[in-house]
């Protein structure tokens, strides 16, 4: 199997492992946490709340320690509501596939061929270049112009493998028919077998025009979540190894780093997008935590993981009205509510960084004035998809913002002793 990371960069990678970690019976009561034994402010709550439901979200959890802190449904949705995953159903695909190498039934470097026959348009010798892992890294060389498409006439070969990432549900969606070649099982039926019946989850898969959606209850989904950040290990069972967790949650392949195995990854310099051969400098969420990694579904179904803090946070629901294939600006709108939650100062990333910075005018043309008490380290302005557009454009604490076109921004401002906090800056 090719591995990319050595053990040793795995281990520094995620030093800050997920413990103490509770875990929900198959049936009865979920534990929870009190909001206010976390020093987060009910004010707070009321506008992440407000937020949730201005955005036409369906339902909201938040887990800490694998226990419930937020749970909320909106619109005559309920707990046991029935709801899809669009592409955040990615990452349970990525967690069956490795389920299957571990029993034996695959190895990621097979190529796709020996379980699909001839697949594809491309040359004989051409296909057979192509992976179970270029399918789970995106990076197969096939024309993504017929997204969705998997008759073999749609898949025509445009690059060499490891040369060109695009984020492709073609092959992707593939996967699930190499599983059941490996395994000689009904896909909805190994997931029953190797996870559901596991960690008490409920999870399906529908045939959606050419694709299969994955369905479930809002907890089904923050199940599997738990799940991941527990790296595989449900309350002493292991489902699958960490060490294809660390593979899977980390850069994989030299071309996107924010993409591992069809997961998306927070805190790298640079990212692609879904239906551009772009790459932008920055983190693909400027307000979330740098070692947050998510699942990210057409419409705003997310699935983000955050194991510095023990998080695991789930938004399903309709279009928060800026939805893209996977990224979206409510992203780090809906982060940027989250750290604004806790009441107390600290070293937490969810920390509240309150009355330390002062932006004016707001809106503005030009300069843009900030004021306050604290020693800056630097200070960056993103764009609402994330891309870095200002980095340390400080003189005498005015930032000059006139060469920006006119719409939303985000400013993040980072002090001496490291805290950060972030606010929404408007150019007219």
């Amino acid at each position: 199997m090719k591995r990319i990371l050595t053990i040793t960069a795995m281990i520094l990678s995620f030093s800050l492992t997920a413990q103490n970690l509770y875990f929900p019976p198959n049936t009865g009561i979920w534990d929870t946490i009190s909001p206010n034994s976390l020093n987060w402010c009910a004010d707070e709550l009321d506008s992440l709340h407000q937020l949730l439901e201005e955005k036409n979200t369906k339902g909201f959890i938040i887990l800490k320690d694998g226990k419930i802190v937020v749970e909320w449904y909106f619109d005559n949705f309920t707990q046991d509501s029935l709801w899809y995953w669009a592409s955040a159903g990615k990452t349970l695909t990525a967690t069956l596939v490795g389920i299957a190498e571990q029993e034996n039934y695959l190895n990621l470097t097979d190529t796709t061929s020996q379980y699909l026959g001839k697949w594809t348009a491309c040359s004989v010798a051409d296909e057979n270049q192509i992976t179970i892992l270029n399918q789970l890294t995106m990076t197969s060389g096939l024309d993504d112009a017929n997204f969705d498409c998997t008759d073999s006439s749609c898949l025509s070969c445009l690059a060499s493998v490891d040369t060109r990432w695009a984020y492709h549900n073609s092959p992707y969606t593939l996967l699930t028919n190499v599983v059941e070649s490996a395994t000689g099982q009904n896909y909805n039926v190994y997931l029953q077998q190797k996870i559901n019946s596991k960690i008490g989850s409920n999870i399906f898969y529908l045939p959606f025009g050419n694709n299969r959606l994955a369905i479930s209850k809002t907890r089904d989904m923050a199940r599997f979540g738990l799940l991941t950040l527990a790296k595989g290990d449900w309350n002493g069972t292991q489902i699958y190894d960490s060490t294809y967790y660390h593979l899977m949650t980390n850069t994989s392949q030299n071309l996107n780093p924010a993409y591992g195995y069809l997961w998306w990854l927070n805190g790298k310099n640079q990212y692609m997008l879904p239906g551009a051969q772009l790459t932008f400098n920055g983190k693909l969420v400027p307000n979330a935590p740098d070692d947050m990694f998510a699942g990210l579904g057409k419409n705003d179904q997310k699935i983000y993981v955050v194991p510095s803090e023990n998080i695991v946070v789930i938004r399903i629901g309709n279009s928060s009205g800026t939805s893209l294939a996977a990224l979206s600006t409510f992203d780090n709108e809906l982060w940027g509510k989250i750290n604004d939650l806790s009441c107390t100062n600290s070293t937490s990333n969810f920390a509240k960084v309150k009355n330390k910075v002062t932006i004016y005018p707001n809106p503005t043309t030009d300069i843009l004035n900030i004021k306050t008490n604290q020693l800056i380290e630097n200070i960056e302005i993103y764009d609402v998809v994330g891309r870095l557009v200002l980095n340390n454009q400080v003189v005498d604490n005015q930032i000059d913002i006139s060469n920006l076109d006119v719409g939303i921004y985000y400013l993040k401002v980072r002090f001496k002793n490291g805290e950060l906090v972030t606010q929404k800056l408007v150019k007219k």
